[in-house]
């Protein structure tokens, strides 16, 4: 057997959980000061849950499989279909339902870099209003999550699906053939306006109403009720926001704003993206819900933090002291010292084998980036003293033992 995981997929050791973990804290207590509560919904749907809300091409990416119970099920492609199952599941919930999930979900991509088979995403949505102040307050909760995340340089390019629907009409295009057609225009990020128009003309768009339709996504301009949502954001102080008429989303649900955030580095694709749904939950089987929100990409949010050092004073252990044991015998007071400073809620871990020479627990403190190490030798003892080790600049200082909290906490 070979050790292992499967493609696409990852383990998060203990340096990238130190990321992880600061980037999912930091989002709750955004998300959380804007009136969000959290959800949590299950790793498997029925299939039946997941299959005909997202389009064709998002559909060949889901894991469906039947269970041992020859159940149609499926790991869930997104959280936004799961909520929608909620709100139909528990029609009671208090209207605007505000909620935030972050959670992993599944899909059979292409792996490269930033782009896995396990994703985690981190979603805010409000459901039940068409209140152009909801749409906005999504945007600015983007805004301010990457703001406090330490971002700098990132867009958040916005557009709306009614706007590319009257385009659409506009050039004489069947609507029938509208979502195929956006389809097409959201491959203009990677390929040539030629590649995108041989692909329209394959799905029986004419030369003429391709030209009219590119001809129209130039001009395109926000109409009425998008600059309130643009001039609202902005009044919430949301920031870099754009107006991007080929901005379109990929996923057949959303029925109007639509939002997706770029960063200048790395390149890795869009690290937020959402809009507006006002027909899917209903769709569900569930009451005529409205509702708004977006996804953000743990993943390449941790990525682009990584790559970029935007972090470079994150500790990389939660650990703030290690407490040697200096002996067998002195393993008691060792154990005194390390119960004394959790009480205090400061993380202390103590070496476990007291037979361990100290240059080696040194050593293991140095390896796994924990900052400080507390020495209790027999002249400490007979003090009541503590030789604490600073393990950056490898300065050492004696100290009451009672002042050692006040030490660690100052520092």
């Amino acid at each position: 057997m070979t050790s292992q995981t499967l493609k696409g997929f990852r383990d998060f050791l203990p340096n990238t959980m130190a990321i992880r973990s600061k980037v999912i804290s930091t989002l709750k207590a955004v998300f959380e000061s804007y009136g969000f509560a959290e959800l949590q919904t299950p790793t498997l749907e029925y299939a039946e849950v997941l299959t005909g809300k997202y389009g064709e091409e998002a559909e060949k990416l889901m894991y469906l499989f039947r269970d041992p119970g020859g159940r149609g099920v499926g790991l869930k492609y997104d959280l936004t279909v799961p909520l929608a199952r909620v709100m139909g599941q528990y029609q009671d919930l208090p209207k605007p339902f505000k909620r935030y999930q972050i959670q992993p979900a599944f899909r059979a991509e292409n792996t490269q870099k930033s782009r896995y088979r396990e994703l985690y995403q981190c979603d805010i949505d409000t459901v039940g209003t068409t209140s152009p102040a909801s749409d906005a307050e999504i945007l600015a909760v983007i805004s301010n999550s990457l703001s406090t995340l330490n971002f700098s340089d990132f867009t958040i390019r916005v557009n709306s699906r009614q706007i590319l629907f009257d385009l659409i009409i506009k050039s004489n295009i069947p609507s029938n053939k509208s979502l195929t057609v956006l389809q097409s225009i959201d491959k203009l990020d990677k390929k040539t306006r030629e590649e995108v128009s041989l692909e329209l003309e394959s799905k029986q768009i004419s030369p003429l109403q391709i030209k009219d339709l590119f001809y129209y996504l130039k001009e395109a301009q926000p109409d009425p009720q998008f600059k309130e949502i643009m001039d609202l954001a902005k009044k919430m102080g949301a920031k870099n926001v754009r107006f991007d008429p080929n901005l379109v989303r990929g996923l057949d649900y959303y029925t109007g704003a639509i939002f997706e955030t770029m960063v200048e580095k790395p390149k890795i694709g869009s690290i937020t993206g959402g809009g507006r749904y006002d027909q899917l939950i209903k769709t569900l089987g569930g009451p005529d819900l409205p509702a708004v929100g977006t996804t953000i990409g743990l993943d390449r949010i941790c990525d682009v933090i990584s790559d970029l050092n935007l972090w470079p004073d994150l500790p990389k252990s939660p650990t703030r002291l290690l407490v040697t044991v200096f002996s067998p015998e002195l393993l008691n007071n060792s154990l005194s010292l390390s119960q004394s400073l959790r009480s205090q809620n400061i993380n202390t871990e103590l070496y476990p084998d007291p037979a361990v020479k100290l240059d080696k627990q040194l050593k293991y403190a140095s390896a796994k980036g924990i900052p400080f190490v507390a020495i209790l030798g027999p002249e400490e003892i007979e003090k009541n003293t503590v030789t604490l080790k600073n393990m950056s600049t490898g300065e050492q200082k004696k100290l009451p033992a009672s002042n050692l909290p006040d030490e660690l906490t100052s520092r």
